[in-house]
């Protein structure tokens, strides 16, 4: 058996009460706290980015394709190009797309019980992807389809719901204010359902149709439509698959990722990258501050011990490496509550979701959580590789302890 990692175990395990055993506790603790709060600060960073994310990406995929039109704000009525199936399939045929999807938009206004909202109407196809969206509906359904003509229906967004006063089954008026008309073009319509995303720009802006509805009050052909939503398998791939539909689309049209289109919510998410980095090293050299503390403590506790192994013949790289071991096994019993307490506090919060949010504020109204395994990886072996580094520095101590006055100390 190594007589180094034996004593150290011994000492570690030592029951009798003393102000080391407090000061190993305390070293303990604060390694749990730490590594307990790298990892549920991971959890909740990834997790707030991927659902804000996703939210944008099914709300209008990950990429647009229309007319080229570079001074003319994102939300914004389009410019019609003609669907053509030749593009369409060849855009599909690129690796990591998924489906291509045809809309167009129109600006309005809804009135109903003499209260009027104005709103982005947003017209699709019947094959529109609807189930990415179901998430989103808190009432109702989405819109049925008429083979003949238009769909007299509409899906409105909460926030435009409660400033109008209407309900899913309400019917109300929506005006569209054409160039050149003197007055706007009045169509009856029947609320369907309410749908709520959390984001602002979208539940206060947009509303869904038919396409049809707006095809007929531009006076476009069935094949003109406003641009497509690409929806891709793969998001980190965006800025590649972006390019790469840009070469297989004709002269005068344009694909604007949804980072380029909404560059305020990305880049705030990406901030918070910067905010996870800080969190980690400060956690980190906290939790080193607190083991390097408690092994000079122990180291100086225990000098008569280290006085008398000397003397004993004893070398000092076997001394130092009792107190590597000490410090080891503080670590390990940090280390092993940090993942306990924060996988624990993760999970329940995955299942109970018990910290709220406030939802005007952060787009959702409960912390998310996603956990990546491969990082809790690294938060482990990371604190226990750096903290193993670190304890060489009190261990040296020891080094320069002299048996003759270590064993007269007091």
């Amino acid at each position: 058996m190594n007589t180094s990692f034996f004593i150290a175990r011994r000492i570690a395990h030592n029951r009798q009460s003393s102000f080391s055993r407090f000061i190993i506790r305390l070293a303990i603790v604060a390694t749990t706290i730490s590594v307990a709060a790298m990892i549920l600060s991971l959890a909740f960073i990834n997790g707030f980015q991927k659902v804000i994310s996703e939210k944008v990406f099914s709300f209008w995929g990950h990429i647009r394709v229309q007319h080229f039109e570079p001074f003319k704000v994102n939300i914004a009525e389009e410019s019609p190009i003609d669907k053509n199936d030749t593009i369409e399939a060849s855009v599909k045929a690129l690796w990591n797309v998924a489906s291509v999807h045809p809309f167009a938009t129109k600006s309005a206004i809804l009135n109903s019980n003499a209260t009027i909202e104005g709103v982005l109407f947003k017209g699709v196809t019947k094959d529109y992807r609807f189930g990415e969206l179901s998430s989103f509906l808190k009432s109702g359904r989405w819109m049925n389809f008429d083979d003949s003509s238009y769909s007299k229906e509409i899906v409105i967004s909460q926030p435009i719901a409660d400033q109008i006063g209407a309900t899913a089954g309400d019917e109300l008026l929506i005006y569209f204010i054409l160039p050149g008309e003197d007055k706007p073009r009045t169509r009856k319509m029947k609320i369907c359902g309410i749908f709520k995303t959390g984001i602002d720009i979208y539940d206060k802006t947009f509303a869904f149709g038919d396409i049809r509805l707006i095809q007929k009050l531009n006076d476009w052909s069935p094949q003109q439509i406003g641009g497509y939503e690409v929806v891709l398998k793969d998001h980190q791939e965006m800025d590649l698959s972006s390019n790469m539909i840009y070469d297989v689309l004709p002269t005068g049209w344009d694909s604007k990722t949804m980072k380029e289109i909404h560059p305020d919510i990305f880049d705030w998410l990406n901030l918070q990258n910067t905010n996870k980095y800080i969190l980690l090293v400060v956690m980190t050299m906290v939790a080193l501050i607190n083991l390097v503390t408690c092994l000079i403590i122990l180291v100086l506790e225990r000098t008569r011990m280290v006085g008398v192994l000397k003397a004993v013949g004893m070398s000092d790289w076997k001394i130092q490496k009792i107190f590597i071991g000490y410090g080891a096994v503080i670590t390990l019993w940090g280390i092993a509550g940090g993942v306990v307490l924060g996988l624990g506090i993760a999970f329940l919060q995955l299942k109970t979701g018990f910290i709220k949010l406030n939802e005007e504020s952060y787009y959702m109204d409960r912390a998310p959580v996603d956990i990546v395994w491969w990082q809790v990886a690294l938060v482990v072996s990371g604190t226990f590789l750096i903290s193993f580094l670190v304890l060489m520095i009190p261990s040296l101590i020891s080094r320069r302890i002299s048996p003759a006055k270590a064993v007269q100390f007091r």
